[in-house]
């Protein structure tokens, strides 16, 4: 495993974090996680050199307003001396918080769900203009000042979902050790992006990327065509590899999280990030990727990741779903994905279920125009 040190904090972690965001199911309940298969897959991380671990309270919860099971399930399995091997990071949820007294609730639970007494990287999660004019105005700094006082949490940062205006204007607003953004080879412009990336780099923050797959759309979700233009470049490649390697690339980027679901993952991941420090990246690689993002921009349809924070939505709909379907259909011409939207979507999941309420448009992290594209799905399917 290879190993960078995150900004100013001194502290040396792996190239590869260990996103607890999509851990196994023990069947179709996001609430339910194979805890025997995740426990093997989180040992033989730590085992193999992983050691940043990143959590946040509503992942593998049905609703983002409460706690869901990824938390908990990371206190058990880094019992018996992992949790001396490794660094937990986890997130206070912005969007819940109505009083400076609510953050010391919400660390205060999830330092008890995490069975620890401090959190080594705490971030404020998914911050956009909004929940940030909140949060300021109810004196998170102090919150955060007192936090690392007394030895609760060690490092302060955040994570972010807007455009780059507002992530310099949070930059310059606290002494931040550590920042998380959505980065990858088709989002190399987009929300705080490029700019952004080496403007906290540069104040000697550390830099997590998170989505450098994009929800896994840059290895199943990619046209032949563009698969073609990749295999040619460099024959033999993994789309994994190619998507791992662009971040990798950049010296900014602290590490990378991946939200692995199976062992295979896992391992794959961990090949890639052990040969790290033996590969280069040419002109010829650089060239094959634009090639490989024009194509994207010409088939995909909804700009969507999966993440969730639009669900649950109140009449039923199953956005991620739905907007991967779309996806489907429009990136790979798939004809089946109109078979699946019957077959995997219950009436009230589907598109049409859609009555434009807009509940899901203020938690959208990538400020998709949900109903709208709800509607045109609906209209192409039905």
């Amino acid at each position: 495993m290879n190993y960078r040190v995150i900004g100013k904090t001194g502290i040396e972690v792996s190239t590869l974090g260990f996103g607890c965001m999509r851990l196994p199911l023990a069947g179709q309940d996001v609430t339910r996680i194979d805890e025997k298969e995740a426990m093997a897959m989180v040992h033989h991380a730590v085992e193999r050199g992983i050691n940043y671990f990143d959590t946040a309270y509503p992942y593998h919860s049905s609703s983002l307003t409460e706690g869901g099971a990824s938390e908990p399930f990371l206190a058990k399995a880094l019992k018996n001396g992992y949790r001396q091997q490794v660094h937990v990071a986890t997130k206070l949820p912005a969007w819940l918080v109505q009083s400076r007294g609510d953050m010391d609730r919400y660390l205060e639970e999830q330092l008890s769900r995490l069975e620890t007494d401090t959190i080594d990287f705490y971030l404020l999660h998914s911050l956009n203009q909004k929940s940030w004019d909140k949060l300021y105005q109810l004196d998170v700094f102090d919150f955060l000042d007192k936090a690392v006082q007394s030895g609760k949490i060690r490092f302060a940062g955040f994570s972010f979902h807007d455009d780059l205006e507002v992530f310099r204007k949070i930059l310059d607003a606290y002494a931040w050790d550590f920042c998380q953004i959505m980065y990858n080879y088709f989002d190399e412009n987009f929300q705080a992006g490029k700019e952004g990336l080496d403007e906290a780099a540069a104040k000697g923050m550390g830099v997590v990327v998170m989505e450098p797959l994009r929800g896994g759309a840059l290895v199943h979700g990619l046209p032949e065509s563009a698969r073609d233009i990749l295999q040619q470049a460099v024959p033999g490649r993994s789309e994994v590899e190619w998507a791992l390697k662009w971040v990798w690339k950049d010296p900014g980027v602290s590490l990378l999280l991946s939200g692995m679901s199976t062992m295979k993952q896992l391992t794959e991941n961990i090949a890639l990030a052990d040969k790290l420090s033996d590969f280069t990246w040419s002109s010829t690689e650089g060239a094959a990727i634009d090639q490989v993002k024009k194509v994207i921009n010409q088939l995909q349809r909804v700009d969507c990741t999966s993440c969730g924070y639009c669900m649950p939505c109140p009449h039923g709909v199953d956005i991620p779903r739905n907007f991967m379907l779309s996806n489907d259909y429009h990136m790979l011409n798939d004809r089946g994905a109109k078979v699946r939207y019957y077959r995997l979507l219950g009436e009230t999941e589907r598109a049409s279920a859609c009555i434009r309420c807009g509940e899901c448009l203020e938690k959208c992290p990538q400020q998709i125009a949900i109903p709208d594209e709800l509607e045109h799905l609906a209209a192409l399917f039905e």
